[in-house]
């Protein structure tokens, strides 16, 4: 009985939901939303234009600054692995006073 009520609610809640996710996708039409899809693509047809405009400049996008993608990386990185260091050196002091007095 309770796996009838479960598909059930199943198939009620699915139809009711899926529409709105499908929506939310690209271009909702709500309010909030100033660009059409015509505004967007002249702002990608600008972008590209600029682009090749400026060959060598890259994508714009800041790999090696503190907020860039390897920036972030090593911080994160060097972080996580003080703590590691710290756990590590921890754990080798309590093993050599363990060795000189066994706690019981």
């Amino acid at each position: 009985m309770k796996k009838l009520a479960y598909g059930l609610l199943v198939a009620v809640l699915i139809p009711a939901v899926l529409p709105q996710l499908v929506f939310a996708q690209q271009y909702g039409g709500y309010p909030g939303n100033a660009m059409t899809l015509e505004q967007d693509l002249e702002l990608a047809k600008k972008r590209v234009e600029l682009v090749k405009e400026h060959p060598g400049d890259g994508s714009g996008t800041p790999f090696l600054s503190a907020n860039g993608i390897v920036g972030a990386t090593l911080i994160s990185g060097s972080i996580f692995g003080g703590i590691f260091v710290a756990f590590v050196a921890r754990t080798k002091h309590f093993e050599k006073l363990q060795k000189i007095r066994p706690v019981p």
